[in-house]
C-alpha cells in the first residue's frame, strides 16, 4: 500500500483516505456508488475549507463519472483540487483512486467528480467566502 504521499498517482496527498468494507457493497458485491459519494463529497469539503473558515455546504455535483467498480477491502484514496473560487463557492475537482490490499498492486482512477461547495451563515444563506484566495 501507498504510504508516502510521492507514492500516489497525483504526487500529493489525498484529502480523505478509507478502506472499503462489507457494509458498503450493493447487490451486484461491489461498493455502492452512494459510499463513494459521501466520500467525494467529505474530501470536496476538506479542500473548500482551505478558501473558507465557516459552514460550507455542498449545492452541486457534476460529471460524477464512475470508470470502474471498488471491492471490498480495497483502499480508496479521494485526491482533490480547487478548480475555481467564487466570491461565495469553491469549485472542487476531485479524483478517486482505489488500490487493492490483496494480492498484487493494483491501482485504479475508479470515479471522478466536481464538487460545488458554498459558503453559509446560520441561516443557510449564502456569505462571502472567509479566505478566498485561489489555489496555487
Amino acid at each position: 500500500l501507498m504510504t508516502n504521499c510521492s507514492e500516489f498517482p497525483t504526487g500529493r496527498c489525498p484529502a480523505v483516505r478509507v478502506v472499503m468494507m462489507p457494509k458498503d457493497t450493493n447487490a451486484a458485491g461491489t461498493i455502492f456508488g452512494g459510499v463513494i459519494v459521501s466520500h467525494i463529497d467529505l474530501a470536496a469539503a476538506v479542500e473548500g475549507h482551505k478558501h473558507h473558515e465557516g459552514k460550507l455546504v455542498t449545492v452541486a455535483m457534476d460529471e460524477i463519472i464512475f470508470r470502474q467498480p471498488v471491492h471490498v477491502g480495497d483502499v480508496v484514496s479521494c485526491f482533490t483540487e480547487t478548480l475555481k473560487v467564487g466570491r461565495t463557492s469553491v469549485r472542487v475537482g476531485v479524483h478517486v483512486w482505489s488500490e487493492s490490499r490483496f494480492g498484487s498492486v493494483d491501482r485504479r482512477l475508479v470515479t471522478e467528480a466536481v464538487v460545488t461547495m458554498v459558503a453559509v451563515d446560520d441561516d443557510g444563506k449564502s456569505i462571502p467566502l472567509s479566505n478566498p484566495q485561489p489555489e496555487e
